[in-house]
C-alpha cells in the first residue's frame, strides 16, 4: 500500500504545479490588468517555446514571465531565483518569434517578470513585479 500512496502522490504533484503556474498567472494578468495593462495574448507558444503573457503598456509592448513557488517549497529557491540566464535567452528568442509572426518587429519592448509566492493556504503570499527584469 505504501508503493500505491507513493506512486498517487508523485501523479499528482504535477496537476499541483499545473494548477500552481494556471494561478498565477491568472493572478499576474489581474495585477497587470489592475494597473492599466491591457493583455494581448496569454500563452503564446511556437518552437521555442511560450510566453506566458504578451501585454502593452502604452505604446510598449511587455513580455512578462510568470514564476511561481509555494512557500513549503522555499528549499527549492525563491520564484525570483527561478529566472536563470538560460531562461532569460529563451523568453527573448521566443519574443523574436513573435514579434515576427505578428508583424511587430519595429515595436518598443519591455521583459518584465512576475514573481508569485503562495502561502501554505493557497492565497498569495507575495507578488514581486519587477519591470525591465531582462
Amino acid at each position: 500500500m505504501d508503493r500505491d500512496s507513493t506512486s498517487n502522490r508523485r501523479i499528482a504533484r504535477p496537476d499541483l504545479r499545473r494548477a500552481t503556474g494556471r494561478a498565477a498567472e491568472e493572478a499576474a494578468a489581474l495585477h497587470l490588468e489592475q494597473r492599466g495593462y491591457v493583455i494581448a495574448a496569454r500563452n503564446w507558444r511556437c518552437r521555442t517555446g511560450e510566453l506566458d503573457l504578451i501585454a502593452t503598456d502604452g505604446d510598449v509592448l511587455v513580455i512578462v514571465e510568470v514564476r511561481s513557488r509555494r512557500s513549503s517549497s522555499a528549499r527549492f529557491g525563491t520564484a525570483i531565483e527561478a529566472i536563470n540566464p538560460r531562461k532569460c535567452a529563451q523568453v527573448r528568442s521566443t519574443a523574436l518569434v513573435y514579434l515576427s509572426h505578428t508583424r511587430r518587429e519595429s515595436a518598443k519592448v519591455r521583459f518584465d517578470v512576475i514573481a508569485i509566492t503562495f502561502a501554505l493556504e493557497g492565497g498569495i503570499e507575495e507578488l514581486k513585479h519587477i519591470e525591465g527584469a531582462f
